[in-house]
């Protein structure tokens, strides 16, 4: 990413008043971080790589990592919030749907007689009934977790990672930098 006055100015929301440590950050900036980090596996480091033309650059990356970390740590406190749910909701209806098959397991043989012909029909119905309710809490809190906590991971890992300024590799040859960074 370039350190840039006049580029600065797209990686934040135009309609935004506040000062540039703490305005938003644009939508179409955002996708570009998350589509940049979007092959990252679980323990990639991920570092933020600022290019700088000028000396006076370098003003703009400080302001501009906390804005950024403080967008990723909103963004990993809604994602946290939303596993919550997640949880929540399946965890309930896993217990409302084992209520309901004890409830129909339970108290069909005790209200039904078993000479009654249709009672061996009903049973195979409430016990089709009973997976088929039973499936889809199952199935999401054993298979469909690690997503969310995969996302969880990548927004702390945004929030929380450091910054490289790149100096201009002219300047840096001419000045004959020994510290100077080659993209």
């Amino acid at each position: 990413m370039t350190l840039d006055q006049q580029v600065i100015d797209g990686y934040f929301n135009k309609h935004d008043p506040a000062p540039i440590y703490k305005r938003q950050l644009s939508h179409q900036f955002e996708q570009y971080i998350l589509e940049t980090v979007s092959s990252a596996k679980r323990y990639d480091v991920i570092f933020y790589k600022f290019k700088c033309t000028h000396e006076n650059d370098k003003q703009y990356a400080e302001p501009l990592m906390y804005a950024v970390h403080r967008h990723f740590s909103d963004k990993k406190a809604e994602r946290l919030k939303d596993f919550a749910k997640f949880k929540q909701r399946n965890w309930i209806l896993l217990a409302l749907g084992i209520v309901v098959v004890i409830l129909c397991q339970g108290l069909l043989p005790i209200v039904l007689s078993e000479d009654q012909k249709f009672h061996t029909g009903l049973s195979n119905s409430l016990d089709i009934f009973a997976w088929v309710l039973l499936w889809h809490p199952i199935d999401e809190l054993i298979f469909h977790w690690n997503p969310h906590l995969k996302e969880i991971l990548l927004m702390e890992k945004l929030g929380t990672a450091e910054s490289i300024i790149i100096e201009n590799e002219k300047r840096a040859v001419a000045n004959n930098d020994p510290l100077r960074v080659v993209a």
